[in-house]
């Protein structure tokens, strides 16, 4: 890194370093709190896919009476997931609300009694499948933001302070030197008007 040795130049290197060390505090917060957030999504997701498996694995032993419902299909298929937003160390994150279904019409009379507690069970792994599907682009968005937020820590760590630091380190010495060299000159210049004093005193 190139940099002036001058009194302009440290006072530049010195109001970085100053403007480095007062930000570092606040992006290393964000990646706590990103790492937390991140841990407690991860657990959130474990959680909703062991619930939606079990849902499964119980819905194995009926779902196949369903299969004469023609429109069975249709009636699963989400109209709408609506979603909120939830902000975690300054980024929005989708949050699951629900899922929105076109109503299954069929003759109460002409259909099983389990039809309508059948597709309430596999509506409801349908939203599942949409709340995990919302906790994974969560993560996405977590962990991307994470790399950035880290990588934007270790810039600040390993690189700016430390060359701020080295910067106002070499101008320091070389403005030191300066003034050492300029008292020496002018100590020897001092000397010499003494001494053309004494031999014009001498005259």
């Amino acid at each position: 890194m190139k940099i002036k040795l001058s009194q302009g130049e440290l006072k530049k290197q010195r109001d970085a370093l100053r403007q480095y060390e007062r930000y570092l505090p606040t992006l290393q917060l964000k990646k706590q709190q990103l790492q937390l957030e991140i841990l407690h999504q991860q657990a959130a997701l474990r959680e909703r896919k062991n619930f939606f498996h079990e849902k499964r694995r119980s819905a194995e032993t009926w779902a196949g009476l369903l299969v004469e419902a023609p429109l069975i299909e249709s009636w699963l298929r989400p109209v709408k997931v609506i979603t909120g937003k939830k902000n975690v160390a300054g980024v929005d994150l989708p949050l699951f609300a629900s899922t929105e279904f076109e109503p299954a019409e069929y003759d109460l009379f002409a259909t099983p009694l389990f039809m309508d507690r059948g597709i309430d069970a596999l509506r409801e792994m349908v939203s599942l499948r949409e709340e995990i599907r919302t906790v994974e682009e969560g993560l996405s968005i977590l962990n991307r933001e994470l790399r950035i937020t880290t990588q934007r820590v270790n810039l600040f760590e390993k690189v700016k302070i430390p060359e701020a630091k080295e910067a106002i380190r070499q101008i320091k010495i070389y403005l030191g030197d300066q003034m050492t060299n300029a008292v020496g000159r002018s100590k020897i210049a001092k000397k010499k008007i003494e001494g053309a004093n004494s031999w014009e005193v001498a005259i």
